[in-house]
C-alpha cells in the first residue's frame, strides 16, 4: 500500500492540471521530503503504542508529523538531495522501531493485512478520507503554495485509518509490525516523487506520470526480491 501514491498521486495529477507542471514539480519535491515526516509519524506511533492506547498513540504520531513538516518545509534542498536524504532515512528507520516485547505475538506472513472483517469495515473510511484529502489539497493548492501542497499530499490519512483500525482490532504488535513493513514500500514511493518532479520540468504530463509509475514499480519489485527469504538449499541426493 505504501509503495504507490494511492492518495498523493491523484492530488499531484490534479495540481498539475490546475496549476501547471512547474507548480506540480515543486509540489512533488515537497511530497518526497514529506516521507521523512511519515517516518516520524510511524516511529512515534510505534513507541507511544508501547504505553498508550490507539487514541493517545495517534495523537502523538500526528503531532510528530506536524513538527516534522514545520521543520522540513523550509529546507532548501534540490530534489536529488531530498531523495538521497529520504533513502538514508529509510535504511536507518527500521532500526528505530521498538523491539518486540516478550508478551506480544508477532504477526506472521498471514497477518500482512487485517482480518477480512476489519479490512471490509475500514475500507469506506479509507476511501472517504482519501477523497477528502484530494479535494482539500487540490482546492487549497494555490493558497498554500507548491511545497506545502506537496507535504499535505503525503498527510498520513490512509495510515491513520488503517493503523488505527488494526491497533484496535488486532492489537499493538500488529499495528507496529504494519508500520514497520510499510517503510519498505516508501523506497518505491520516493522514486515516484523523484522521477515525477524531474520529468514534469521537461516532458509532457502523461510521460512524466507514466515514467514515475514505471520506475516505482521497478523499485518495488526489486525491494520485494531483496527482502524475500532465500529458498532452502536441498542436499544433493546420494547416488
Amino acid at each position: 500500500m505504501s509503495a504507490f501514491p494511492i492518495v498523493s498521486g491523484p492530488i499531484l495529477l490534479t495540481v498539475t492540471l490546475e496549476q501547471g507542471a512547474g507548480f506540480a514539480a515543486r509540489a512533488a519535491e515537497g511530497t518526497l521530503l514529506a516521507v521523512l515526516a511519515i517516518l516520524a509519524f510511524s516511529i512515534v506511533y510505534a513507541w507511544a503504542a508501547q504505553r498508550f492506547g490507539m487514541a493517545l498513540s495517534m495523537l502523538s504520531a500526528l503531532l510528530a508529523w506536524g513538527v516534522a513538516v514545520a521543520g522540513l518545509k523550509a529546507l532548501p534542498l534540490p530534489v536529488e538531495a531530498c531523495f538521497v536524504l529520504v533513502v538514508l532515512a529509510l535504511l536507518v528507520s527500521p532500526r528505530l522501531f521498538p523491539p518486540l516485547r516478550s508478551g506480544d505475538a508477532m504477526p506472521g506472513l498471514s497477518a500482512a493485512r487485517p482480518a477480512g472483517g476489519a479490512a471490509a469495515s475500514d475500507l469506506p473510511w479509507r476511501m472517504l478520507a482519501g477523497a477528502a484529502l484530494v479535494l482539500a489539497v487540490s482546492y487549497g493548492a494555490a493558497a498554500i503554495g507548491a511545497r506545502l501542497s506537496g507535504f499535505f499530499a503525503m498527510f498520513p490519512v490512509m495510515s491513520t485509518v488503517l493503523v488505527g483500525f488494526s491497533h484496535v482490532r488486532s492489537g499493538r504488535a500488529f499495528a507496529v509490525a504494519l508500520l514497520r513493513g510499510m517503510v519498505y514500500g516508501y523506497f518505491a514511493f520516493a522514486t515516484f516523487c523523484l522521477v515525477l518532479s524531474l520529468q514534469l520540468r521537461d516532458g509532457s504530463v502523461a510521460t512524466a506520470f507514466a515514467a514515475a509509475f514505471a520506475c516505482a514499480l521497478a523499485v518495488q519489485l526489486a525491494v520485494k526480491r531483496l527482502m524475500a527469504p532465500a529458498a532452502p538449499v536441498r542436499p544433493a541426493a546420494v547416488k
